[in-house]
């Protein structure tokens, strides 16, 4: 969703932007084209790949902006940019989930098509890895995962499964792990049409791993905060979760009040911080469906930074 993105954030020229999801840096190189000289791009990723092939796309280019490339996580924005000299942004992209490049390195353990070691972590620097969770979590937890970022209706019976499965052996290759799952889904469910019975719980994994709920809600406060006056925010998201998330977090912005109902005018003096540009997400150009069948289940929603100290209706 890369026009999209772009008109989204209303980037301008000599403007300060982040993309903190850095990925194969597309984004980034088309914020960075737009921002002419005294713009200021920061791009963040905490796959150290993910740097590398972004830094690769930066120094292939010929741009006047300022182009600076982070290992980090977004969620840290906040230290990032103040590390750096940031004191304002006039523009955050996040383009959440996994990338086209982890799946289709079958090697990082995320695509349940390929079989490979259970790792997933995009930080393979360091942290927990599927294989931790998958052998290490009670089945209690292991489900209550499964169930919360997978949103897997099988998710007691999944668990039940791994667990009886690694007190044979643990579980040591995303293969033997799909093997688990085609056990435990009644076949009714797993031969449904254009739904593979691992996806939800190598989605619930992944985002157990990486932590990745838990880094959009910082992430999102510190954009918040670090948003100058009209600057935008713009977040793609891939689920339910991340989508309602966000949303949620947008209306609240937008409307902060806290006054009884019955109240006409907003006396609380909670101020409202954003307004959300649009009510329903942005989905994917049926041109890009065509080329992209990931994209099928992509959101954009974009909010835009208020004035501080703006008062509003009740409402708005």
């Amino acid at each position: 969703m890369l026009d999209e993105s772009l008109a989204g954030l209303k980037v301008r020229s000599g403007g300060t932007y982040l993309d903190g999801t850095a990925g194969g840096g597309g984004h980034s190189a088309a914020i960075c084209a737009m921002l002419g000289r005294g713009g200021w791009l920061v791009s963040v990723d905490k796959d150290e790949s993910a740097v590398a092939r972004t830094k690769e796309v930066r120094d292939g280019l010929g741009h006047p902006a300022r182009w600076d490339v982070v290992k980090g996580d977004f969620a840290d924005m906040r230290a990032i940019c103040g590390g750096l000299g940031v004191a304002g942004l006039d523009g955050v992209l996040l383009d959440l989930g996994v990338s086209s490049e982890h799946l289709d390195d079958g090697a990082r353990g995320f695509s349940y098509g390929a079989d490979a070691p259970l790792d997933m972590r995009m930080d393979r620097g360091g942290g927990v890895t599927a294989a931790d969770v998958v052998n290490g979590y009670d089945e209690g937890r292991l489900a209550s995962v499964i169930r919360r970022y997978g949103e897997e209706a099988w998710a007691g019976r999944i668990a039940s499964f791994i667990c009886a499965q690694r007190a044979v052996r643990p579980i040591a290759t995303t293969g033997e792990l799909v093997r688990v799952i085609d056990m435990a889904v009644p076949a009714a469910v797993r031969h449904r049409k254009g739904v593979h019975p691992a996806r939800r719980t190598f989605q619930a994994i992944r985002m157990e791993v990486n932590g990745e709920l838990e880094a959009l809600g910082k992430g999102l406060e510190a954009a918040v905060d670090l948003l100058l006056e009209g600057g935008r925010i713009c977040v793609v998201t891939f689920h339910s979760l991340e989508d309602r998330a966000v949303k949620d977090r947008f209306r609240k912005g937008a409307n902060p009040c806290v006054c009884p109902a019955e109240a006409p005018i907003c006396v609380c003096g909670i101020e409202p911080s954003l307004k959300v540009v649009n009510a329903r997400p942005i989905t994917a150009s049926e041109r890009e469906l065509a080329e992209n069948r990931r994209a099928r289940s992509a959101k954009l929603r974009v909010a835009e930074r208020l004035p501080r100290g703006a008062i509003t209706h009740k409402g708005g």
